[in-house]
């Protein structure tokens, strides 16, 4: 699937965007940049929307839905890991009992620091 999603398209938010990365080693990760993007079984956040770490502030670019199954070990350094199996681990080690389904889909929030 593409992630060039029209906004108009999205469907309603699910939660807001202050909880969009809260994990004290996400955020973290955020900070030091090698988090860009993080996804979430829910829509969090709105392109353009602003989320703030710390003081610091980032904007989300891209917001689209893709599916587990589709993602890559460069999706997965998007996340701070080397590799789909490493973000894997992890995700599972928050959610115990949840399911790895390829099929199940998440919404993928990606973000850069706002400048200045």
């Amino acid at each position: 699937m593409t992630n060039e999603t029209n906004q108009e398209k999205l469907p309603a938010k699910t939660c807001s965007v202050d909880r969009l990365v809260t994990m004290p080693a996400d955020v973290e990760k955020v900070l030091t940049g090698t988090k860009t993007a993080t996804r979430r079984n829910g829509r969090y956040a709105d392109v353009g929307e602003i989320m703030e770490l710390d003081g610091k502030s980032f904007v989300v670019e891209n917001v689209y839905s893709q599916s587990l199954g589709e993602l890559t070990d460069e999706h997965a350094k998007q996340e701070g890991f080397q590799s789909v199996e490493e973000y894997k681990e992890s995700i599972l080690s928050y959610h115990p009992g949840m399911p790895w389904l390829p099929q199940m889909r998440v919404w993928v929030h990606e973000f850069r620091p706002v400048n200045g």
